[in-house]
């Protein structure tokens, strides 16, 4: 069967890359465009984002004019940032213009001023206002997530005025399973429920049957925060309010997904010290990079240090140096697997005073009781390589002592980092490794100092 007699939609991204990387018979032109106009704009997004930069512009080059909006939208910041740079501001304009507002207002964010400036100045007076005030809020925050797509009314209306109202919207906003109920002066009173619009009789009042229970969302309120309030209370929209309770949007659970995602990618990367795109340049992948390495290298020379306050005592017992990673090595994964408990109980806002005692009295048995199973495995193993109980014995002790202070540190580590604003996804197993390493060579080469020299 030829390409002409498959339909679009049998194609997946999958599909695409295959051909545009000539995995399959290479395609000509036009049936790339063929294939493009029958996928999703996220599937075209995820096309875009698996090739190398070369393939990358090219695909870019045969999408419609009028579908790269949608697609765009859907793109990381870092290759959203990419592309938009060659675009011209007349270009974007037109592209941007069928966005949804908090859409255009994400990709405005990462543009410079002057151009931000430029495309402002060809809008209409409400539209310009309208993306004016959500700019106000952070990027990372309710009132940088919403829209202001809000359907409202007042609380003296009965269903029957409010089911005309709705009718004459023609097209209800996208993700509007409630609308919000405001006061003459605009402030936020309550929410009602479509579903509960449909099946009440219309003649109450909007005031009987409102909501009241849910608070609406700050705009200033953290958008991790945001997230948690969704999937706590299953939430498909929430009403957004400024600091003086007056109904300015509202966050819908799409831009909230939007956030887990970006959440959870950033810490994955983070906890190796990578923050790029996949499909990076050498260049700019290298420049992401080298902090983080040459960090890491510090804490290397860190590391050696504190073995060459016992050079003397290896030069005697040089199997000593045979036996240190395991001490290290052991310390930091353990470490590692604490700080992880922490981040994700972090992030989620599970930890805190009232239960972080009982968390750390945990971590410290957990610690204890694996630090004397392995010892006494690593101590018989040194016992029958080395034939010196002295030696295994101290191995024993080294490594209970490194993973209870691993314990420690993947506890503490993280609240620390917390409090001076840096990521502990980030720089969390950084440091714990240079406290495990130091802790689990002093530990184990001092004894052997202490007793063997």
């Amino acid at each position: 069967m030829s390409m002409k007699e498959i339909a679009p939609h049998h194609f997946s991204s999958e599909d695409l890359l295959k051909r545009i990387q000539g995995q399959e018979v290479e395609p000509s032109i036009n049936q790339i465009k063929r294939i493009l106009s029958g996928m999703h704009p996220s599937e075209v997004a995820h096309s875009i984002e698996s090739l190398p930069p070369k393939e990358r512009k090219f695909l870019w080059s045969l999408i419609d004019t009028q579908d790269e909006g949608e697609i765009i939208a859907e793109l990381h910041d870092e290759i959203q940032q990419e592309l938009i740079s060659e675009i011209s501001p007349e270009e974007l304009i037109t592209i941007i213009g069928d966005l949804e507002l908090d859409e255009i207002v994400d990709i405005l964010q990462i543009l410079p001023n002057q151009k931000t400036e430029n495309i402002l100045s060809t809008m209409s007076q409400r539209d310009r206002q309208r993306i004016q005030e959500a700019l106000e809020y952070p990027e990372d925050s309710a009132g940088g997530l919403m829209n202001t797509d809000i359907i409202s009314v007042r609380p003296k209306h009965n269903l029957e005025v409010v089911m005309r109202y709705l009718r004459a919207q023609r097209e209800l906003p996208k993700n509007t399973d409630q609308i919000f109920v405001v006061s003459r002066e605009n402030k936020y009173l309550g929410s009602l429920p479509i579903s509960l619009i449909v099946v009440s009789d219309p003649g109450l009042n909007v005031r009987e049957l409102m909501e009241t229970e849910t608070q609406p969302l700050d705009a200033y309120l953290n958008d991790k925060d945001v997230s948690r309030l969704f999937e706590q209370n299953d939430w498909v929209s929430a009403p957004v309010v400024d600091d003086e309770s007056r109904l300015i949007g509202r966050v819908t659970i799409d831009d909230v997904v939007d956030v887990i995602m970006e959440d959870a990618d950033q810490n994955f990367l983070g906890m190796a010290g990578v923050a790029e795109d996949t499909f990076a340049a050498p260049a700019r992948a290298a420049r992401s990079r080298i902090l983080w390495l040459s960090i890491n290298l510090l804490t290397a020379f860190i590391a050696s240090m504190t073995i060459s306050l016992f050079q003397a005592t290896i030069d005697e017992i040089v199997y000593l140096a045979i036996l240190m990673p395991i001490v290290a090595s052991m310390g930091g994964v353990a470490g590692t697997q604490t700080l992880t408990i922490m981040i994700r109980g972090l992030t989620l806002q599970q930890i805190n005073q009232s239960n972080l005692k009982w968390l750390y009295k945990r971590e410290i048995a957990v610690s204890i009781v694996n630090g004397i199973l392995l010892s006494i495995l690593v101590g018989g193993i040194t016992y029958l390589w080395f034939d010196d109980m002295i030696i295994a014995t101290l191995i024993c002790i080294a490594m209970v002592t490194n993973l209870i202070f691993s314990a420690i540190a993947g506890i503490f580590i993280p609240i620390i980092l917390r409090k001076f604003n840096q990521d502990p996804a980030i720089a969390g197993s950084v440091v714990v490794t240079t406290v495990t390493d130091v802790i689990g060579f002093f530990s184990f080469l001092g004894l052997a100092t202490v007793f063997l020299v």
